[in-house]
């Protein structure tokens, strides 16, 4: 009988610059799902990253704190209680430049993958 379900004990940590913290449950690092990513994020106050062009929607729900997301020529300032969906091939760069740290899940469809993020180098 195959298995129709996924229970993620111990997630996949994502290295990445900044001191921001990416615990994968599921998706491509953690169990090969190419399908969609599921993650935990925290970043540090007064964290960024470089624009990126992702070949997968993304969905942040925001938990506690603030995120700053420039997209389409915009500025958005999304908060604790709230969510976000981009849509891929749009530019996107996310940033904490406030004083406390964030805490947020991030959803991507297809999964996440450094090559389908697209950052900017």
């Amino acid at each position: 009988m195959k298995k129709e379900y996924i229970h993620v004990v111990d997630p996949t940590r994502i290295p990445v610059p900044g001191n921001k913290l990416i615990e994968e449950f599921i998706g491509l690092a953690n169990n090969g799902n190419q399908q969609v990513s599921v993650a935990h994020m925290v970043a540090p106050p007064h964290w960024t990253e470089e624009p990126q062009k992702p070949e997968f929607d993304e969905i942040t729900i925001m938990l506690r704190g603030q995120m700053h997301i420039e997209i389409a020529g915009e500025s958005v300032v999304l908060g604790a209680g709230q969510v976000f969906m981009s849509k891929k091939g749009e530019e996107i760069r996310y940033s904490n430049p406030f004083n406390e740290e964030n805490e947020y899940w991030a959803i991507c469809i297809p999964a996440f993958s450094v090559e389908r993020a697209g950052r900017k180098k």
